[in-house]
């Protein structure tokens, strides 16, 4: 699944971001629109990690998207 995808399916993967990461609210997560740099910047801000281990976890995510859509 590419980001585009992502994009347009926001609405359905909200659940599958709240799962993974339960301490974004749900205004960070509408906030988001599922751009991958919103996304990045979000974590870093609730759970105080560096931009390059948000990248990691985003992409490790974005992984686990595309196998489960296939």
């Amino acid at each position: 699944m590419n980001w585009d995808r992502i994009e347009g399916n926001w609405k359905q993967l909200k659940g599958a971001i709240k799962q993974r990461w339960g301490r974004l609210t749900d205004d960070d997560i509408a906030e988001m629109e599922g751009s991958r740099d919103k996304i990045i910047g979000k974590l870093q801000q609730r759970y105080g990690m560096a931009r390059d281990e948000a990248e990691r976890q985003v992409d490790q995510w974005h992984e686990s998207q595309r196998s489960v859509s296939l």
